[in-house]
């Protein structure tokens, strides 16, 4: 059934605002409405009965005018082309704001990965490594975890690429283990940028985040660590949701209790014992009665139709797209601040980029120094959305895409049109 919002329009549309505001001719950007490579692939898997299933996957690089394409792989039963070249976009666009010299990509295999066994899940990755094997490398594209996959799958990848080369290449993916090159701090960096983020549209309109009530939806990696760190500061988790529903309690969710059993354990919210919190949809959630909420999940999940119901004036949003360019209208016009994907979310590919820096130098930094210069990344990245936006008199999502327009504009301009 075809999506009611295709992502990857959207990420056009938002694009063409932003050129139009720079008065940026589409000549000069218009290789960037249109991915330099899409791969699809399909790939038999033997499963524990013996029988043989065939899985369909997918790896698009949207650009590598900036340096080699990044971007996770995403294991999803939904998954589809049109959202793998949104979200790789979407990379594109994240990678140029934070100023790091990668081009975006994505990947995804379309499967549920708690529907089949631990061995299974590992011969799919291997497989579907195999499969993309052509595309990726440490020059070319570099892989990482995303919705459905986790750092024991990037050390499958890892191990599956280096038997390929015959030697090591711990370069050829990022959010491993640590024990086989993986960065420390890579795995709480995206939840730790969103937190960045929020505390530094706070520090803007001069309020303090201690206090600040927040509803989260989603609690993977992302949305549970920054729970756990926004409670960390002070704020009141008072609202929470994922697949399987959400919870309310105005005196405050436990996060650390959260993350250890949505995370950690990757259990549903419906099974968490909460003591005084009162069951509600997903719904009631990104329309709660808050200061800040973060959208966590997936992509579209705060549309149109549900815009002016949305009570929370801050939103930072944790997941990739998950604002619909109707209703982000819609909260522009509510006086709403949303700090966009392509800002809030960077702290997980800021870390990658740390992590593909320490194997390609065979490094190791301590987890404070890499803290510390995510931070710093991060904060820069945010004041030059702000005063963008300050300037221009627009959205942060425009000052966001502007910002990284030029810079895609500007390199292009620089390598050339080839031939």
């Amino acid at each position: 059934m075809k999506r009611q919002y295709n992502p990857y329009d959207q990420m056009c549309d938002v694009l063409g605002q932003a050129a139009q505001l720079l008065e940026i001719p589409q000549s000069d950007y218009i290789p960037l409405l249109y991915p330099e490579r899409e791969l699809k692939v399909s790939f038999p898997v033997r499963m524990d009965d013996g029988s043989i299933r065939m899985f369909e996957g997918y790896r698009v690089q949207h650009s590598s005018a900036r340096g080699p394409c990044k971007g996770g792989i995403r294991f999803h039963p939904q998954v589809d082309l049109d959202e793998v070249k949104a979200l790789a976009g979407w990379m594109s666009l994240k990678c140029a704001l934070v100023d790091i010299p990668f081009g975006g990509a994505k990947g995804a295999v379309r499967v549920d990965p708690g529907s089949v066994s631990h061995a299974e899940l590992e011969r799919i990755t291997r497989s579907y490594t195999a499969s993309v094997l052509p595309l990726i490398g440490p020059e070319r594209d570099i892989p990482a975890p995303d919705v459905g996959s986790n750092p024991e799958m990037m050390g499958w990848i890892m191990d599956t690429f280096s038997a390929f080369r015959g030697y090591a290449a711990p370069g050829a993916v990022t959010g491993k283990p640590v024990g086989i090159g993986g960065s420390l701090g890579r795995g709480e960096a995206t939840g730790r940028g969103v937190l960045i983020a929020a505390r530094e549209l706070f520090k803007k309109l001069g309020r303090q985040l201690s206090g600040t009530r927040v509803a989260v939806q989603g609690l993977g990696n992302v949305g549970g660590t920054a729970a756990r760190l926004l409670a960390g500061e002070g704020c009141r988790i008072v609202a929470a949701a994922d697949v399987s529903g959400g919870l309310f309690c105005a005196d405050g969710l436990d996060a650390e209790a959260l993350y250890a059993h949505c995370t950690e354990k990757r259990r549903f919210l419906k099974d968490f014992d909460a003591p005084g919190a009162v069951r509600c949809s997903v719904e009631d959630v990104l329309c709660a009665d808050v200061d800040l909420l973060i959208p966590a999940a997936l992509e579209n999940q705060l549309t149109g139709a549900l815009a002016d119901r949305v009570r929370a004036p801050l939103i930072v949003e944790g997941a990739n797209g998950p604002t619909t360019v109707e209703a982000d209208a819609c909260f522009a016009r509510m006086g709403k601040y949303v700090v966009p994907d392509i800002l809030a979310n960077a702290g997980g590919v800021i870390v990658s980029y740390y992590e593909w820096v320490q194997n390609l130098q065979t490094l190791m930094w301590d987890e404070k120094q890499v803290n510390a210069m995510l931070e710093k990344t991060m904060c820069r990245a945010f004041d030059e959305v702000w005063r963008t936006a300050a300037g221009r008199g627009c959205s942060l999502r425009l000052a966001a895409n502007m910002a990284a327009l030029q810079r895609l504009v500007q390199t292009r301009k620089i390598r050339g049109i080839f031939p």
